[in-house]
């Protein structure tokens, strides 16, 4: 079992590395097809040769040192070679590929390690539940390669994509408290409970509520933000040159600030209400949106042709801010 032990230490190392590792400077331009088929050989590779181990520490006898040293050679080859070509995706092709790259491949590592842990930590040789969960977990981060996106346009689209689903979310949550009443814990708070209901820090005021609609405004404006932004980085986002690339990135980093700040917004519209903090929360939202239309709108991702609904949300977003001071004035 030596040889596992120090595979399991090798890929603690290998993924310690890949947390901070760096793409090799090179003077040979990007290959993506070679760069993608060798990628999904070395996955495929991890997958079988994961299987093999765990295989063969299914039922007695164990495996002789000699063979579990060649299966854990098989194994950490694959899983290099993965890393390695990780480390040849340079920053020009985006960060966000990169990450993404990144991320799918420590899951592979992970996995493994899983693994590995399990098989070392068993008593009795014998093919347990947990060994075959692991087992599976191993093959889905490896069969997640077909979920790569393959190119930075495709990363970003992915990225937005996440933050659209919990903005849409937070979203929904805020409108359904709404829906239910003056009270927006009825959900969660027990009717014999006398003390926690007949609190009204529990329950809107109708300051409260008038403060509130423009607080929702500015969230949908964040919705369709991020939905008009992920339509036009389909419609005419490229990565045809290093720019277009950093365009992307740059488009990636600032919207992941927007579903953060739409959570801290709708925290504090819940009672009891503290106004001059939902005034921050809208004031944060609002200063992130407008960055996010500034630089959609100064990208290769937005022509002329969409220079409209950039200027309506920019307005929108100005309405409401506009109207949560003006209905916070007197709390300053």
């Amino acid at each position: 079992m030596e040889p596992l032990r120090k595979l399991l230490e090798n890929l603690r190392a290998i993924q310690e590395k890949l947390r901070d590792g760096e793409s090799k400077e090179s003077n040979n331009s990007f290959n993506p097809e070679f760069f993608w088929n060798t990628l999904e050989q070395a996955f495929k590779a991890t997958s079988q040769e994961a299987t093999k181990i765990s295989l063969a520490y299914s039922k007695p006898p164990v495996p002789s040192e000699e063979d579990c040293q060649k299966l854990s050679d098989g194994l950490l080859n694959a899983i290099l070679a993965a890393s390695t070509l990780y480390y040849s995706l340079r920053k020009e092709q985006g960060t966000t590929l990169r990450k993404t790259v990144r991320e799918a491949v420590a899951d592979v590592i992970e996995g493994t390690m899983q693994l590995l842990d399990v098989i070392l930590s068993a008593r009795i040789q014998s093919l347990s539940q947990a060994q075959l969960v692991s087992t599976g977990s191993v093959w889905e981060a490896c069969d997640n390669f077909a979920e790569i996106p393959k190119d930075n346009r495709a990363a970003v689209v992915g990225i937005i994509s996440g933050y659209l689903g919990v903005v849409k979310d937070a979203l929904e949550e805020m409108e359904e408290a709404l829906a239910g009443g003056d009270d927006p814990f009825s959900d969660v708070l027990d009717d014999d409970d006398i003390g926690a209901r007949g609190n009204q820090d529990t329950y809107w005021s109708e300051a409260d509520r008038r403060l509130i609609a423009p607080c929702l405004g500015l969230m949908k404006a964040s919705k369709a933000c991020l939905k008009k932004v992920l339509g036009t980085l389909k419609a005419h986002g490229k990565v045809e040159t290093s720019e277009q690339v950093a365009q992307l990135d740059d488009l990636a980093d600032i919207t992941q600030e927007v579903s953060p700040s739409v959570d801290e917004l709708a925290l504090s519209m819940y009672p009891p209400m503290n106004h001059p903090a939902v005034r921050l929360n809208a004031a944060k939202l609002s200063s992130v949106l407008k960055k996010v239309l500034e630089i959609t709108s100064a990208s290769h991702v937005c022509p002329d042709t969409e220079s409209n609904w950039v200027q309506f949300l920019h307005n929108a977003v100005d309405h409401n801010m506009n109207k949560v001071k003006g209905l916070t004035q007197d709390s300053l």
